[in-house]
């Protein structure tokens, strides 16, 4: 019996696998190291309640992919608070690129670009996942995704850059002021899950040319930075995962388009095609 979790900072969906037949689907809020400790995660993790906890004992391996398990510093932290409730299960942590990487693979190398709340990418070859640059988060990275997105819309809404009628719609929407973005962004946790819940606003808006031209731009950087840094990128596929190519799917292959990338998958949520990918890895089938 296996145990699957896929975490961003706002969800944790989780598969519970036995005799290589998925039997359960419950979700949790997200897990995220950076702002969570061990003992919070494992709160976190004991709300499954007995549907999977019952198996508690019996799980053999857990396999857990999310945010901010790019380092082993994190990744420790992610496992004490497993370990707290999962027992006697061997714990295989890894960043949530990897389950991407799992989840995209076709039997030959490919590049998977993960475009959510946060965005990374990495070429997997079958054995090893590869990286030229590593995710950086909110603060210094997530170019092409919903915070990336939030952090540039919100800024320029500091520096009356937006257009009127986005200013002004953006206000009566929010109610926003420079003392509440400030708040959120600096002092309260989860800025990155605040700034990109604008991402929602933007989308009813993407055919309006300053807010399309932002979005393509966020999108393009990601691509330089993350995609074009890969040897050859042009001689592999490239798969986006994730909400960005989800709900901005159209500028993502526009962009992809020009930048002369192969493209390859668009999914949402990795978690059905990892599942298949875990269940053959692990079962040797």
């Amino acid at each position: 019996m296996i145990l699957i979790g896929t975490s961003g900072s706002t969800k944790c969906d989780w598969q519970l696998v036995k005799d290589q037949v998925l039997t359960v689907r419950k979700s949790t809020k997200g897990i995220n190291p950076f702002f969570m400790d061990d003992v919070a995660i494992s709160e976190t993790i004991s709300s499954l309640g007995d549907e999977i906890l019952q198996y508690k004992d019996e799980i053999k391996v857990v396999y857990y992919f999310g945010a901010g398990c790019s380092s082993r510093h994190f990744s420790t932290i992610v496992e004490r608070g497993i370990s707290m409730v999962f027992r006697k299960s061997h714990l295989y942590v890894k960043e949530d690129i990897v389950a991407s990487a799992f989840a995209t693979f076709e039997g030959e190398p490919s590049i998977t670009a993960l475009m959510g709340t946060g965005s990374n990418a990495c070429l997997f070859d079958g054995d090893i996942v590869r990286q030229e640059v590593s995710g950086m988060d909110f603060i210094l990275g997530d170019e092409g995704s919903r915070s990336h997105f939030g952090k540039s819309l919100l800024g320029k809404y500091l520096k009356r850059q937006l257009p009127s009628e986005i200013q002004r719609d953006l206000e009566l929407e929010f109610q926003l002021n420079k003392e509440d973005i400030l708040l959120n962004v600096y002092i309260k946790p989860y800025a990155n899950v605040y700034l990109s819940s604008f991402s929602q606003f933007i989308n009813e808006r993407i055919e309006h040319p300053f807010l399309h031209k932002m979005v393509k731009d966020s999108i393009n950087e990601f691509i330089q930075i993350y995609i074009c840094s890969v040897k050859n990128y042009k001689n592999y596929k490239v798969h986006f995962v994730g909400s960005v190519p989800y709900y901005f799917e159209k500028i993502v292959k526009e962009v992809a388009k020009e930048n002369g990338l192969r493209e390859g998958k668009f999914i949402e949520e990795p978690i059905d095609l990892l599942v298949e990918y875990l269940i053959k890895k692990h079962y040797n089938v």
